[in-house]
């Protein structure tokens, strides 16, 4: 997939939908233009039906995502006016993965700080190299933090983790991140790709529908009960009922054989 910048990369691998962070020279720090490439690799990737999870991560070895380019702030962030159109451009590529209806894996290798945070936390899985660092440093820069970056980092690791995050602005090691439910799990540096691509594959096999059903439902979850979709929550169970990936997987049950789902 040919992106605006050659600073992401999108691909696809079978099944898996993979976008790459690419600017190791800056430890993948995001520039503006890389905040647009996310948002586009993001809105083909969901519109393929061949996709069925998408996994992100940085290239080389250091960093999954450092934060944001700090070189283009003179530029892009020095006034009321720039702030609020980077932070929209931003918030918009967080938005799509957050909601795009397939489920999403950050495969976390080195630093990830400030904006890798905000990536990994619109994701639904996160998977963490041992060594990796994780930090959100606004409070050393004076930054203000909008309030749906700090809502999801309090519906991942609850709200005094995420007050230890922000008041200090400290790195914390991957153990740590894994034991306030940053991450999922860790694992060792050697192993963590081929461990992501075989869990990507598990999840790519299961039925799509039912997938998307749950990504729909936990996301209802944790709204408030009044602003939740009753029906649409009603609808997707419904679809699963209605599908024939469910009358497979009943058919594959009973014939002992693993089934193939088509997402219909």
């Amino acid at each position: 997939m040919k992106l605006a910048t050659d600073k992401m990369t999108a691909r696809k691998e079978g099944a898996i939908g993979w976008i790459t962070f690419n600017n190791p020279a800056r430890y993948n720090a995001v520039s503006l233009s890389m905040w647009k490439g996310l948002y586009d690799a993001i809105i083909a990737f969901a519109a393929d039906d061949e996709v069925r999870l998408i996994a992100l991560k940085g290239a080389g070895e250091k960093a999954f995502i450092s934060g944001a380019d700090i070189s283009e702030f003179e530029e892009n962030r020095s006034s009321q006016e720039t702030v609020t159109a980077y932070n929209e451009v931003a918030r918009r590529a967080t938005d799509a993965l957050a909601n795009v209806n397939k489920p999403t894996i950050a495969m976390i290798r080195g630093y990830c700080v400030g904006g890798g945070v905000s990536v990994a936390l619109s994701c639904d899985l996160r998977i963490a190299a041992e060594g990796s660092s994780f930090a959100v440093p606004a409070a050393k820069l004076g930054l203000g933090y909008a309030f749906e970056g700090v809502r999801r980092l309090v519906d991942v690791v609850g709200p005094s983790f995420a007050r230890e995050i922000f008041y200090t602005a400290r790195q914390f090691s991957a153990d740590e991140a894994a034991a306030m439910g940053l991450v999922n799990c860790v694992v060792a540096v050697e192993g963590l790709e081929s461990y992501v691509r075989a869990y990507a594959a598990t999840i790519a096999s299961n039925a799509p529908l039912t997938v998307a059903s749950i990504k729909t439902l936990v996301a209802q979850a944790l709204k408030d009960e009044s602003e939740r979709d009753k029906q649409l929550c009603r609808d997707v169970v419904e679809r699963c009922f209605a599908s024939e990936d469910y009358r497979e997987g009943r058919r594959a049950f009973m014939e002992k054989r693993k089934p193939k789902f088509t997402g219909r």
